[in-house]
């Protein structure tokens, strides 16, 4: 089967309709070319700056031609799915160091599972349109497999890569999610758009640890989000104060950014807050047992770090939260229950509640403040 009787423009005009009846806000189409971006990530990798994720290492000639990955395949079609709540609650646990911090995504149900069967729907209604003239081959993604979906993303004029590395629409910010369908169709690509970021440092000014390097990238051994979620050890004492309340990921980067202002807020009721966790103290989730931990999380992607890690996350956030006589003592009754690298993290969040300093807001997370006060999107 050829494309010849297809009329490629008016299914890539389909496609852009099914995609938003599934509620993604934008569909594009990129070529499979990679080479102008594989030196820059090979180099990345080279300086270990994946840290411990070695399934970035692996599978390299993968993510260079994608047509290894999935035979066939000709086009990308990468699609936005806003995630933005309209109960994110930006700034109480940016002033109250007692309030668990936790990246904006994951307040919900795990979008991984939501978008894959999106995807799939849409793959299988395209295949349902053009199966008379052509027989479709694809393969749907969703932050999987050895994927560069960010280049992809940029490639397809969804946005460009912002200076902290995470793809950014001028009419939209960044506080969305990427998927992708391979696809064997010859559709007409779409354009690149310009990068907007000009000579604004604001995301990299305002990284608590540091993390965005020069290029467009980040180291994640230096990365909350990474320390938080993908490190498997113990979080390095150089970096536990800088990490404050912040437990699952970290969100002051897009927080800093200006072009949220023009975030939209998300139709899908999927991304909703659970368990009051927009604002919920520390100490009540420290006080979690693992039970607790693996019935509330069912179906979030936070439970896929495990209970130890979470522990440990948090001992490290009640250090640098507001000492009392009751985190003291559990922080002190849970020694010895869980592991010895979360033990580890205890008696260090211990030292610091009895040290009696005082607690302060950075400077950096006072200029955060004034930032998401002065450019709050719609009602977040």
């Amino acid at each position: 089967m050829t494309t010849e009787k297809l009329d490629l423009r008016k299914i890539k005009n389909n496609i852009c309709k099914i995609a938003e009846q599934y509620g993604f806000q934008d569909a594009r189409v990129s070529d499979t070319a990679t080479e102008k971006y594989m030196p820059a990530y090979k180099e990345w990798i080279a300086k270990g700056y994946h840290g411990d994720m070695y399934f970035l290492e692996e599978n390299q000639k993968l993510r260079e031609f994608p047509e290894k990955l999935h035979p066939d395949t000709t086009r990308i079609i990468s699609l936005r799915y806003d995630y933005l709540s309209d109960k994110a609650n930006f700034l109480l646990p940016l002033k109250d160091p007692n309030l668990a911090n936790i990246s904006r995504y994951a307040l919900g149900r795990d979008y991984h599972k939501i978008m894959r069967k999106k995807l799939q729907r849409i793959a299988s209604d395209i295949e349902t349109m053009i199966s008379q003239s052509f027989q479709l081959n694809y393969r749907v993604f969703v932050d999987s497999a050895p994927v560069l979906e960010t280049l992809f993303a940029e490639k397809s004029g969804l946005g460009w890569k912002g200076k902290h590395s995470l793809i950014i629409n001028k009419d939209a910010g960044s506080w969305f999610f990427l998927g992708e369908i391979f696809i064997n169709l010859p559709l007409e690509v779409d354009e690149q758009v310009e990068d907007l970021c000009g000579s604004c440092t604001a995301c990299i000014n305002l990284c608590p640890t540091n993390a965005i390097i020069k290029g467009k990238q980040i180291d994640a051994t230096r990365c909350i989000s990474y320390l938080t979620i993908e490190n498997k050890g113990a979080i390095p004492e150089n970096l536990r104060d800088l990490m404050g309340n912040r437990i699952y990921g970290c969100d002051d980067c897009q927080l800093a950014c200006p072009w949220n202002r023009y975030s939209n807020l998300s139709n899908d009721p999927s991304f909703n807050p659970k368990h009051n966790l927009q604002n919920i103290s520390l100490l009540e989730l420290f006080q979690w047992n693992e039970n607790d931990f693996l019935k509330n999380f069912e179906g979030s992607p936070i439970r896929r770090i495990g209970f130890e890690k979470w522990q440990r996350n948090l001992a490290v956030a009640l250090g640098n939260s507001e000492a009392d006589d009751q985190k003291i003592a559990v922080l002190k009754s849970k020694i010895g229950n869980i592991s010895q690298m979360v033990d580890q993290h205890i008696l260090w969040a211990l030292e610091k509640l009895n040290s009696k300093d005082k607690r302060s807001i950075s400077d950096k997370q006072k200029k955060l403040i004034n930032c998401v006060t002065n450019m709050l999107p719609r009602d977040a």
